[in-house]
């Protein structure tokens, strides 16, 4: 816990950083606080803050940055949102009308780039698909083979690695009831359905149905593109991104390769509103100074997929979050009124 004086102080550093990415030293902490505090008391409190991890000291400067801690610290307790500028909600109203579903997501991806001049992204809505069949098969030890069969005929298979062995007569019990009870219903519901309903079930085969379900419910259509990228050429070009081959090529390889992407954004479709990932807290953002802004659409009132900002940790939050926010809203009343 932070006393008043500490939170002042580490909320004015990460709002002087942001603002000019620079390291912050305690005389400009003095003047910019509000506080009436001699930089030596200064010193002292960002010396408490550094030894609690939320802020750190480059070498090369006697000023302070801060940690991912830090920004989470801020982000969590400390920021405010400001409402969004009168000319850039007018963009958003005025591009984000119901039109063809692909087209409203493209351009939801470059308005959010444009308006916070990083990346933009949007998962892609699934396919309503609706569930047949499942089979498990023993591989070996701790090792399942997942055969799904959705009702279009389509035939999904994944490998699962599990916590214990299981015998083929368990193997075929937890099979039999997934078949039983969830047939015919979509992949989405059944997780829902699974949320309050596995406390009644055992434990045996609890794990089994959470891992064949999520499984299951990450799986992109064939051929299809799950997610729309604009503008991350905008972050190519972002100092705190870029000076180093060894974080170029990772901030390349989350764009080439998306899988890490794709499970970031897919975890955050079944949270509400927005949400922030700040890298150093996950193993999803290969880059500790990318921070990922999110917040799930709906289509007729059901989540049907994932949009946000992709941009340097040191990113205005206070202006990126009512962005994201609204532009979520607003492809959802599109893609609502077009179905």
């Amino acid at each position: 816990m932070l006393d008043d004086r500490a939170r002042i102080l580490l909320k004015t550093l990460v709002e002087r950083y942001i603002a000019d990415g620079h390291p912050v030293g305690s005389r400009t902490l003095s003047r910019h606080s509000g506080l009436d505090l001699s930089p030596a008391t200064v010193r002292n409190v960002m010396a408490d803050l550094e030894e609690m991890g939320l802020i750190t000291s480059p070498h090369t400067s006697a000023g302070r940055i801060p940690t991912p801690r830090g920004y989470r610290f801020f982000v969590d307790t400390l920021l405010v949102v400001e409402p969004l500028q009168g000319d850039e909600a007018e963009k958003l109203h005025d591009r984000l009308h119901p039109d063809e579903p692909q087209r409203v997501l493209s351009v939801a991806a470059s308005l959010l780039s444009n308006l916070s001049h990083f990346a933009g992204v949007v998962m892609a809505p699934r396919p309503a698909k609706m569930f047949r069949q499942v089979e498990f098969l023993r591989l070996s030890e701790r090792r399942v083979l997942l055969i799904i069969v959705t009702s279009d005929g389509g035939v999904q298979n994944r490998i699962l690695s599990t916590q214990r062995e299981y015998s083929r007569d368990e193997l075929v019990e937890a099979a039999n009831y997934i078949n039983a009870h969830f047939a015919g219903i979509e992949f989405d519901e059944i997780r829902r359905r699974l949320q309050s309903e596995l406390a009644s079930l055992r434990d045996d085969i609890t794990a089994l149905m959470h891992k064949a379900i999520e499984a299951s419910t990450r799986m992109p259509a064939e051929g299809d593109d799950p997610l729309v990228i604009a503008g991350e050429r905008n972050l190519f070009g972002l100092a705190d991104l870029n000076d180093g081959t060894a974080r170029l090529r990772r901030l390349f390889d989350l764009f080439e390769r998306k899988t890490g992407l794709l499970q970031l954004l897919d975890a955050s479709s079944r949270a509400e509103g927005v949400q922030i990932f700040i890298g150093g807290e996950s193993d999803l953002l290969p880059v500790d100074q990318l921070s990922v802004v999110v917040a799930p659409y709906e289509s007729d009132g059901r989540i049907v997929g994932t949009l946000g900002v992709i941009g340097p940790s040191r990113m205005a939050y206070e202006r990126v979050i009512p962005i994201v926010d609204i532009t979520a809203r607003l492809v959802s009343s599109a893609l609502s009124q077009n179905g």
